[in-house]
């Protein structure tokens, strides 16, 4: 760019917008700093005579105007999980197109990292918060509900009146799980934990558990093996089913990442799936699509999950809602692939329950 044409970039004034666009300055100024309030036309007019003037917004001077930061806190337990990294994508998205910038928390499962993001929030430099923890952090001394912000639960749900809570169904998929392998003749199962104690783990397994006696089952005809959501549960659900004389034929894991762990080791002691085993994960991360054999799995909307998170948050910041009016769960879609399959073991038919 020559000398010349930088200079006229930076002398470029909101004026100048607004007389390329043909509208008013305060329309400008409303379609910078505010777009929801404006019709997509007139939106898409402003923005197009930004792009060709070259015109810079003073975000700073719109941040003193609004008395916003312009940015969100988003915390996570450990962005390393695929899950959160597309849940974060639908956030990040929906942000950008409302002028907003986003805040990275990665706790990395370690909750004495939560202190920084505490004392970020209760200086007030961020608009607002989207947990993805399943809890408010603290500081030792002080909860982040004291910083009097905008809270919004993502994919693990807060019980607190003034927190809405945009999450999936888990229960009811972890039921319709146990009812797919029962109609597939499977009459032993297992069941893969995520980390005990999350309100997810909870969710799940408690869905199990329904879908277990909802189909004739008892606690007799399930074994649970317990760890985090991680490859390496999978692999140690799996070690403890090799060694057993009874083994389960219908495993259900509460993530795809211990589901594709149990996978890996029971095939290398040449365990067949799903003719010995079928096997069922949780969450419908890309990497399901390419294991051998493909994993049949929940799929959760992971994107649009994000993308409804930070729109309700925005609406508690604008103060177009309140907390108590949003609760949303989300559908979960079974993509069924070649880890399940029917009871093929010559003796399953003489099992004391008969197919259903």
């Amino acid at each position: 760019m020559s000398r010349e044409r930088w200079r006229a970039v930076k002398e470029m004034r909101i004026a100048d917008v607004a007389r390329l666009a043909g509208v008013s300055t305060a329309t400008v100024s409303r379609v910078l700093s505010d777009p929801d309030k404006v019709r997509q036309k007139t939106h898409d007019l402003v923005m197009e005579a930004v792009k060709r003037s070259g015109y810079i917004p003073n975000s700073t001077a719109q941040k003193l105007r609004t008395r916003r930061t312009m940015n969100v806190l988003v915390i996570a337990p450990r962005l390393t999980n695929p899950v959160f990294a597309e849940i974060l994508r639908g956030v990040d998205d929906e942000l950008t197109r409302l002028g907003y910038g986003i805040i990275i928390g990665n706790l990395d499962n370690r909750r004495e990292r939560e202190a920084r993001y505490v004392d970020l929030a209760l200086s007030r430099q961020v608009d607002g918060v989207l947990l993805l923890t399943g809890y408010v952090p603290e500081n030792g001394t002080r909860s982040m509900r004291e910083a009097g912000l905008p809270i919004v639960a993502m994919c693990a749900a807060i019980e607190d009146d003034k927190i809405p809570n945009v999450v999936v169904q888990d229960r009811e998929a972890s039921r319709r799980a146990v009812t797919f392998l029962s109609e597939l003749g499977h009459r032993r199962f297992g069941y893969i934990s995520g980390t005990p104690g999350s309100i997810i783990e909870a969710e799940r397994f408690a869905g199990f558990q329904e879908g277990i006696a909802a189909a004739g089952f008892g606690r007799e005809d399930f074994v649970r093996w317990e760890g985090p959501f991680v490859f390496s549960t999978g692999v140690a659900a799996a070690e403890a089913f090799l060694k057993m004389k009874d083994r389960p034929t219908g495993i259900f894991a509460a993530c795809d990442e211990s589901a594709i762990g149990f996978i890996k080791r029971v095939r290398a002691e040449r365990v067949r799936v799903p003719q010995d085993v079928s096997v069922i994960g949780f969450d419908g991360i890309e990497f399901a699509d390419y294991t051998e054999p493909t994993l049949t799995t929940f799929r959760q909307p992971l994107y649009e999950l994000g993308h409804v998170g930070a729109d309700v948050l925005m609406k508690l910041i604008r103060g177009e809602m309140k907390s108590a009016d949003w609760n949303v769960r989300l559908p979960l879609t079974l993509l069924e692939r070649d880890t399940t399959g029917p009871v093929l073991h010559k003796d399953y038919k003489s099992l004391r329950r008969s197919t259903l």
